[in-house]
């Protein structure tokens, strides 16, 4: 099966079906190829009992009130707060960048979103304040995948409701992780700062904070209200979701006189990037369905007990596996791909679910960064109009201090796990 799979596969890829019918038709072959089609007959219970998973209802939620907020005039107010706040430091802009994806990362929860939204606005004042346009697009690009880690974060319902996992604990557990990334990133910046001579904002170009911090209160109530809610049992992660949106829309009539015709905008984008995360989530759980019926997960696990791999050691690997796939696979497609079949055995050899998806995350995250595809290189370089080599050139630095954040999410777990164990979302 673990041959016929990818042969089938890359045939199918090689011509020019979407990724999830590739998967599906695979799969369905295999079935055939192995000496399975008898159990095809229970296929459809098996694929709608994966969807039918109530965490899941966040994720088109949540994808809404991101569309509605970058849509609705947020990012240039999250923008001049981020001015009023850390323009003065050397290197200023840097550090508004990075500090406008933290704000941005409550709202949206989407490194894409985040990442196309600050290249349109920031790195033209970036360039224009001297900054090179490849180091302006590289901490742009390696700044905005702090979106998936901050709650909320879409890809950690998928793993949720892919591990049967608190999406609550999963969201809490990100809080941590998300800012020491946007501490590495500005202690990385401040040092290109004093070694490069970029420059402060002056004190003319500085908004003023209290009337910055007045107008921006509406678009940071949102984190507030999802985070808040969840944590204090008011809501659920999907509860809160439908309450975002809401406020999300209130937000949009505030800044920019938001209208029906982009409501409706917003609402068939999430549509469509709903449909397609549902049809992939389909497709993977036959293919997940097929590896039980050919106990891959056991057989794997067999092939860690032969190598005489421990806990850590497992999970080192297991980073690597997944920084590769990270490199050429949607996140929502990796994270399908290999959580089911991959994770269990670390589980069972002790390593706590929150934990791993936070690590598993983290790490394909760090993939949109990373040549040769890089989702938001790819945006950042078509929306700037920079060479994609010249900037992924320059995300180097950024990606290293990623990588050595997420060694210390591996090597440390208890700075992912004290938040959820203090606010009494698992156990000790």
């Amino acid at each position: 099966m673990m041959y016929i799979i990818p042969l089938i596969g890359a045939v199918l890829l090689a011509s020019g079906l979407a990724i999830a019918y590739v998967i599906g038709g695979a799969t369905v072959l295999t079935f055939w190829a192995t000496d399975n089609t008898r159990y095809l007959a229970i296929l459809p219970q098996q694929i709608f009992s994966k969807i039918d998973v109530f965490a899941l209802m966040a994720m088109p939620l949540f994808i809404l009130a991101g569309e509605v907020m970058n849509r609705g005039g947020v990012t240039r107010v999250l923008i001049r707060l981020a001015m009023a706040i850390v323009g003065r430091m050397p290197g200023g802009l840097g550090h508004v960048n990075v500090l406008t994806s933290v704000f941005f990362a409550g709202i949206s929860g989407s490194a894409v979103a985040d990442s196309a939204a600050v290249s349109n606005t920031l790195v033209p004042a970036m360039t224009e304040q001297g900054y090179k346009l490849p180091y302006a697009g590289a901490i742009t690009a390696a700044s905005s995948i702090i979106g998936p880690i901050v709650p909320p974060s879409i890809i950690m319902i998928f793993y949720g409701a892919l591990m049967g996992t608190s999406v609550t604990a999963l969201f809490i557990a990100g809080i941590v992780p998300g800012l020491l990334l946007a501490g590495a990133l500005m202690l990385l910046n401040a040092f290109f700062a004093w070694r490069d001579g970029h420059p402060r904002l002056s004190r003319a170009e500085l908004p003023p904070f209290f009337p910055t911090l007045l107008r921006a209160l509406p678009a940071l109530s949102i984190p507030v209200i999802i985070v808040g809610g969840i944590v204090f049992g008011w809501m659920t992660p999907t509860e809160a979701a439908a309450v975002a949106v809401f406020a999300a829309t209130l937000a949009g009539f505030f800044y920019e006189r938001f209208g029906i015709a982009t409501l409706w905008e917003a609402l068939k984008r999430t549509a469509m990037l709903s449909g397609s995360i549902f049809m992939l989530i389909a497709a993977v759980s036959a293919l997940g369905y097929l590896g039980a019926l050919e106990r891959l997960p056991e057989a794997i696990a067999a092939s860690v007990t032969e190598l005489g791999l421990g806990p850590l050691q497992y999970l080192i690997l297991l980073n690597v596996i997944f920084l590769l796939a990270g490199m050429v696979l949607d996140i929502p497609v990796a994270l399908a791909l290999l959580v089911p079949l991959l994770a269990p055995v670390a589980i069972a050899q002790g390593a706590d679910p929150v934990h791993l998806g936070i690590v598993l995350c983290f790490n394909l995250s760090i993939g949109l960064i990373s040549p040769p595809l890089g989702g938001c290189l790819l945006v950042v370089s078509t929306v700037t109009g920079l060479n994609y080599w010249r900037l992924a050139r320059a995300v180097l630095p950024f990606l290293a201090a990623e990588i050595l954040v997420l060694g210390l999410l591996v090597w440390l777990p208890d700075l992912t796990l004290f938040l959820p164990r203090m606010m009494g979302l698992m156990g000790n």
